[in-house]
């Protein structure tokens, strides 16, 4: 049987064991000295969300927490995300013993790039993991459920980075199908997509174009448009668009995999953005809710609350609230969430509103970068889990 989401929040201590404490009552931006572990089982198999706050002095420290935990539980890493300047790369991936896993270093384009701001893992136990190679190079793994097929990958890059942008974006598309080959997978499998683009503020309508033609080319809308989040931001390699994507390959009829709309908004293909407010998996005993990147967007489309980043907060959340109510959710059901701000000076109105809504701690990692138009100062992406 399947067991209920469990939500852990482990103390960092300087010595001796580890312990889980359960305390969901705090602020929404977790202590510098804590992570969260969420742990979803489906199918015979345990998926870990570990999010936690870290920089450059401590991220030794985090790293080896985090591993330490996830072997405890037999877990493997299978995904990371680190939020922060791109020249902290070198000390992160010294920072792990064994690097076996894609990591993913985003370096937002509003940022400065001299702090680490926080990481995300993704880890796995109860299954095997199949690695995916780009050449040399580990970009994921997939992995099989008896219900589904899943493929998880990271860092996601051009090869010939000489290449203009439009040209290294549909690189990195072909890139993706390819890869899923390996999977036994392909391009329409794709549920859910991250793409961060150097500079996106200089040519996210170049890129629609290039998306929304491989997707036509693909026969993704004729299918499922996946859901995505679209941000400003290069990792390490400085190359003009890197991603990650999440494709599920269900196994019979019982699992269902589809695209949820936004209760008050309208479908993002109205204005030629080719992406989906939200996708759900529904497998037997399980639910998996995957909320796009979300921002202060009125239902016609266009930005509301200009220049006052408290209120697009204000509605940025209720959007999100209201697309986990549809689906018989709640916060308390946030798996992971990634918050990015413009102007990380404001990202404590998150937290404040967060307390003003009497909102429970949310695992949520906060990344410094440029949100897909000039006007918007705040978005956030977030999963959610629920055993049926």
């Amino acid at each position: 049987m399947l067991t209920a989401t469990r939500t852990s929040k482990v103390p960092f201590q300087k010595t001796g064991q580890m312990k889980d404490t359960l305390n969901m009552e705090e602020s929404i931006i977790n202590p510098t000295d804590t992570m969260q572990i969420v742990e979803f089982p489906h199918d015979g198999v345990k998926a870990y969300f570990t999010t936690a706050n870290t920089t450059e002095e401590n991220m030794h420290d985090v790293f080896d927490r985090v591993s330490a935990e996830m072997a405890e539980r037999g877990a493997k890493i299978a995904f990371q995300y680190l939020f922060g300047g791109r020249q902290f790369y070198p000390q992160a991936v010294s920072a792990i013993k064994q690097l076996d896993w894609p990591l993913t270093l985003l370096h937002g384009d509003a940022c400065s790039g001299s702090t680490i701001t926080g990481t995300q893992f993704i880890a796995l136990s109860g299954t095997d993991l199949h690695p995916v190679m780009d050449g040399d190079r580990k970009v994921g793994n997939w992995y099989d459920t008896e219900d589904a097929r899943y493929c998880l990958l990271g860092d996601i890059r051009a090869d010939d980075l000489t290449l203009g942008r439009e040209e290294q974006a549909r690189a990195v598309f072909e890139k993706m199908e390819n890869l899923l080959k390996q999977a036994d997978m392909v391009f329409t499998d794709i549920a859910r997509t991250w793409i961060y683009l150097n500079n996106l503020l200089e040519w996210y309508d170049e890129f629609n174009v290039v998306r929304t033609q491989f997707f036509k080319e693909r026969g993704t809308f004729e299918k499922m448009v996946p859901a995505s989040t679209g941000i400003g931001a290069g990792s390490a390699a400085g190359e003009e668009m890197v991603c990650a994507l999440w494709a599920v390959k269900p196994k019979h009829d019982g699992v269902k995999v589809f695209a949820v709309p936004s209760p008050l908004q309208c479908p993002a293909l109205d204005y030629k953005s080719s992406f989906a407010r939200a996708v759900e998996i529904d497998q037997p005993g399980s639910r998996l809710l995957t909320i796009s990147g979300t921002a202060s967007i009125e239902p016609g489309g266009k930005t509301v609350h200009l220049d006052d980043c408290e209120k697009q907060i204000g509605l940025t959340m209720e959007v999100v609230h209201e697309i986990l109510k549809s689906r018989g959710m709640d916060w308390g059901d946030t798996s992971r969430a990634i918050a990015y701000f413009k102007n990380f000076d404001e990202a404590h109105l998150l937290a404040e509103y967060c307390t003003k809504n009497n909102l429970p701690e949310l695992p949520v990692a906060i990344s410094h970068a440029d949100v897909c138009r000039h006007d918007l100062l705040f978005e956030i992406e977030l999963d959610a889990v629920k055993a049926n």
